[in-house]
């Protein structure tokens, strides 16, 4: 029996749902500790002072990790709670993530205050996203949209949308539902359609890898069949050096003893896309994920990837 830690400090960033986020692994562990202070730590990261330019061109998601990273490594923190999708493929040395939380919705959600989907969007009509993952899927199916960068927190997007500034806009429908705005969402669209980013919808719990006292204070937040499929699609991401600053997405589901991972390169514009689907076993889902890749790999997603370096 495990003893019950004293005090846990959660760093977290300070936007609305990240916080959410750090509230909800607050009361998870105090429900599990009752006699566990435990308290967060809100940070600002790089990613949240930067708003003037695409996350792709800045540097990428790990802007929204690093400091919450220092946190862990001074001390001054015992745990971070991260979406999932923001945590980079390849965590720096010395840090561990230890607990998947599970999964919501893991689709794009299609917000507007005109229109009910992307296909009802007259020519010309402005979308707004921070994401070239969404970019050059829509570019591929609806090549007489203009899509223009969207950042800031759920609630700075929604109010540039209510100013007129874009006819409709795309979010994660996992953040709008946590944070009770379900109600913005005119439509849910299907991963055939958009394909989600890797992890996109699950939290992920990291610590300073040299706590392994942690380590099973923390297990029961783990849910297995989300940790399963999420390894599965950083596999796939990990194997094609997959940032923000490359379109791509993956996503997997458990069925049975069985994980499906469908999963897809593309240009900025969408006019190149490979796309595949595979299936194996859940005891090997990072494998399955990088074998996936290794598909894709086989059918040009290297050419692809190459051009866009050489368009940076």
């Amino acid at each position: 029996m495990k003893s019950s830690p004293q005090k846990l400090i959660i760093a977290s960033r300070e936007s609305a749902l990240a916080m959410w986020q750090a509230k909800h692994i607050q009361a998870r562990l105090q429900t599990l500790y009752p006699q566990c202070n435990v308290q967060i730590l809100g940070m600002t990261t790089t990613g949240d002072q930067i708003l003037d330019s695409p996350l792709a061109r800045i540097g990428g998601k790990g802007l929204f990790v690093k400091e919450l990273e220092t946190a862990l490594a001074d001390g001054s923190a015992d745990l971070a709670v991260h979406s999932m999708k923001d945590v980079p493929m390849n965590l720096p040395e010395g840090f561990a993530l230890v607990a998947t939380g599970e999964r919501e919705d893991p689709r794009d959600a299609f917000v507007s205050n005109q229109f009910n989907a992307l296909e009802e969007l007259p020519d010309g009509s402005i979308v707004g996203t921070s994401s070239l993952r969404r970019q050059s899927q829509i570019q591929a199916r609806f090549p007489h949209l203009k899509i223009e960068s969207l950042r800031g927190n759920v609630q700075t997007r929604l109010r540039k949308l209510d100013e007129g500034q874009y006819a409709a806009i795309i979010l994660a429908a996992a953040g709008l539902i946590r944070l009770e705005l379900g109600h913005r969402i005119r439509g849910f669209i299907a991963p055939t359609d958009s394909i989600p980013a890797v992890g996109q919808g699950a939290l992920g719990i990291e610590i300073n890898a040299n706590r392994t006292d942690l380590i099973e204070i923390l297990a029961p937040l783990n849910h297995l069949d989300t940790q399963l499929c999420v390894e599965a699609e950083r596999g796939f991401s990990r194997a094609l050096a997959g940032s923000c600053t490359v379109p791509l997405g993956a996503y997997a589901q458990r069925l049975g003893n069985q994980i499906s991972i469908t999963g897809f390169v593309a240009s900025v514009d969408g006019s190149q896309m490979l796309r595949q689907n595979l299936s194996g076993d859940i005891n090997h889902a990072e494998a399955l994920g990088k074998a996936l890749a290794d598909k894709l790999i086989s059918l040009g997603a290297d050419k692809i990837l190459a051009a866009l370096e050489h368009s940076k």
